[in-house]
């Protein structure tokens, strides 16, 4: 099944690291998060891949482009410039590298992909979120309510610490829960290819006027995930994936290696 990752945006709202690459090639663990979200896809089977690019998407061309040379050791011939490839069995990803245009939005980004997404079932996600989710759960959620989109729905991270009072005494203190306010859109989606025909160009938001009338037409489910969840806005949000990184033990890491 093919996996569509939104990887065009201009991601502003972490400028210190945007400025110089595009979102997703933001490192966690010397690697970028992009990766990481292909890394889970690619355990439970998805490993062919269609990256929407927009901003900066040179940049994750050129890193894909040399992907294969970069992940082996290479015994070079400098006389005739050629190479010798010792494999380490890299990862064996189909990946489509699809410029989507700098401004269009994340509908738009779809309706371009039209092509290459067929007429079969997809999964689409965010580049910029991670999640310790079961991929082929949430495909089997879709299968049996047969409807034509699936949002995985997330409670993220409080972003302050609870204590709940009986007067004046703390009963309990609990340094930001995992679980927050609410649900929200958390990405992973699973799409019939007919949700294209809800989008109606380059300016429309997925998250809007084409979510809306799913939901509407009571073609939207959610499947909720209460496992960890993370997209990365901020500077602050870089920081603690890679602190989690480096503990060994990432909650979002379904792969062995």
């Amino acid at each position: 099944m093919k996996t569509v990752i939104l990887a065009g945006g201009l991601g502003t709202r972490i400028a210190e690291e945007t400025s110089v690459k595009p979102k997703p090639m933001v490192e966690i663990g010397g690697r970028p998060i992009l990766w990481h979200i292909m890394k889970i896809y690619a355990t439970y089977g998805c490993s062919e891949f269609i990256i929407a690019l927009g901003y900066k998407g040179e940049m994750i061309k050129d890193y894909f482009l040399s992907y294969y040379y970069r992940r082996n050791n290479i015994s070079m011939y400098l006389g005739n410039g050629k190479a010798e490839v010792h494999s380490q069995s890299p990862e064996d990803w189909y990946v489509h590298l699809i410029d989507t245009g700098i401004n269009t939005q994340t509908g738009g980004r779809i309706k371009r992909l039209a092509p290459w997404i067929g007429k079969e079932t997809f999964m689409l996600t965010y580049g910029d979120g991670l999640a310790n989710i079961d991929i082929e759960d949430l495909l089997r959620f879709h299968k049996r309510h047969g409807k034509l989109a699936t949002v995985t729905a997330v409670r993220p991270p409080a972003r302050f610490g609870g204590i709940s009072l009986v007067d004046d005494k703390v009963i309990e203190f609990k340094e930001k829960p995992q679980i927050g306010e609410g649900w929200i859109n958390g990405g992973f989606f699973v799409f019939e290819p007919e949700v294209l025909d809800f989008i109606d160009g380059d300016s429309i938001e997925l998250e809007k006027e084409p979510l809306e009338r799913l939901t509407a037409e009571s073609q939207l489910i959610a499947y909720q995930c209460n496992q960890f969840w993370q997209c990365m806005d901020t500077l602050r949000d870089v920081r603690m994936l890679e602190s989690l990184w480096q503990s060994g033990n990432p909650p979002w890491k379904v792969w062995n290696e």
